[in-house]
């Protein structure tokens, strides 16, 4: 494809989240659906970074000229990385665990470039203190049924923001897409975003 076309941009992700986001933002991007990739061992920052990457590449061969976005959210309580709950009493569990207590929320960033093959990565952290939740609160959240697919067992732009009691950092990292770090990464990657944002009529 000759270079003159406008480069296409992807959103390697199943995450309704990130989607939403960059929709309300005006993005014109197209959704890829990537391979099911979530490591959870090893140093939360490169974790984040991997599964992304892997993501970001796993959809590599579905696109001839085009910019790959990809990121992936881990909750890191105590140094231990909590992803999405595998059951019901998996989501308890970790809920009763960050239960009044500060946690960190970590998203690693990929944006792949083809068919140049270029790769281009950031992290971002947040603190968040959720408030000491009683048993019918936490039963009360896990019959909404939003715990389940994220990580920590939590939404904060949902029923959970009944719970958060503080947060340093980045409010969009905790939904799942830090959009001002991805903002700064697709400058870094040479790509001019405001050539995929279309402006909602006032």
């Amino acid at each position: 494809m000759s270079k003159t076309c406008k480069r296409r941009l992807f959103l390697a992700s199943k995450s309704e989240r990130r989607i939403e986001i960059l929709r309300k933002l005006g993005f014109e991007f197209t959704v890829l659906e990537p391979k099911e990739v979530e490591e959870t061992h090893g140093d939360f920052k490169h974790l984040v970074v991997y599964n992304a990457l892997s993501k970001a590449w796993s959809v590599s061969d579905m696109v001839d000229y085009g910019c790959i976005v990809a990121a992936d959210t881990v909750v890191v309580l105590d140094g231990q990385v909590l992803g999405k709950p595998k059951s019901y009493d998996d989501a308890k569990r970790m809920l009763e665990a960050l239960s009044g207590k500060w946690h960190l929320v970590v998203t690693g960033l990929a944006v792949v470039l083809i068919p140049e093959k270029l790769q281009f990565t950031a992290v971002e952290e947040t603190n968040v203190k959720l408030k000491t939740l009683t048993d019918k609160e936490i039963e009360f959240y896990l019959s909404t049924g939003e715990p389940f697919g994220k990580a920590g067992a939590y939404a904060i732009q949902g029923y959970a923001s009944l719970f958060v009691e503080k947060i340093e950092g980045c409010f969009f990292n905790v939904v799942g897409l830090p959009i001002k770090t991805l903002y700064e990464l697709l400058k870094k990657a040479g790509v001019d975003v405001f050539d995929y944002i279309r402006l909602r009529a006032s």
